[in-house]
């Protein structure tokens, strides 16, 4: 396995864990990348260097950042963004890997892609959900800007430098399933 594919494999997860926190962050980002010249997608994809991709999925990025805003809609969006990333997951992990074969490439995608995706925003919306019982709703906007602000950041980190998004990627994983996992007194 050459390196180049590794970075493409970490870029394809690090974008994947930003759509658990914002489904259409990482698509602009990753669009505004490919346009510039700062990433390569494989053939298919690069419609989304295209201007036409960049205005609708800015668009979508800011009615999307706007509406986890509005009290009880950002609860029924957590409904919709699971599945929708789980897509967007799957087709942002396969449109980074590059020169395999299709066959290895999409189920990589979908399985690790797309259940990243899936796994990150099952776990926002749980976190919403505790926020709306606990504060009757009024904490839910800055869990919306630490979700939009972590979609942008790690977006960003993924496309300029893969290898610590991988890391960060590292520690989520650890923090949502390890950590909990550990008996009290290891965890101390």
């Amino acid at each position: 396995m050459d390196f180049q594919l590794i970075l493409s494999i970490i870029l394809g997860l690090g974008l994947s864990s930003a759509v658990g926190f914002r489904i259409f962050v990482p698509a602009l980002i990753t669009s505004v990348g490919v346009h510039f010249n700062y990433l390569e997608l494989a053939d298919s994809m690069q419609w989304m260097s295209s201007i036409p991709a960049m205005v609708t999925l800015g668009v979508a990025t800011v009615l999307e950042i706007i509406a986890y805003y509005v009290p009880v809609l950002d609860n029924v969006l957590d409904t919709i963004a699971t599945p929708a990333a789980a897509v967007c997951g799957t087709v942002l992990m396969g449109s980074t890997i590059m020169e395999i074969d299709p066959l290895i490439k999409w189920p990589i995608s979908i399985i690790a892609g797309g259940g990243l995706a899936t796994t990150i925003q099952s776990g926002t919306t749980t976190v919403r959900a505790a926020s709306t019982g606990f504060t009757a709703g009024l904490g839910n906007p800055v869990i919306s800007t630490l979700e939009a602000i972590f979609a942008i950041v790690m977006s960003i980190i993924s496309i300029f430098l893969p290898i610590l998004a991988g890391f960060v990627i590292l520690w989520l994983i650890y923090k949502l399933f390890i950590q909990k996992k550990l008996p009290r007194e290891v965890k101390q």
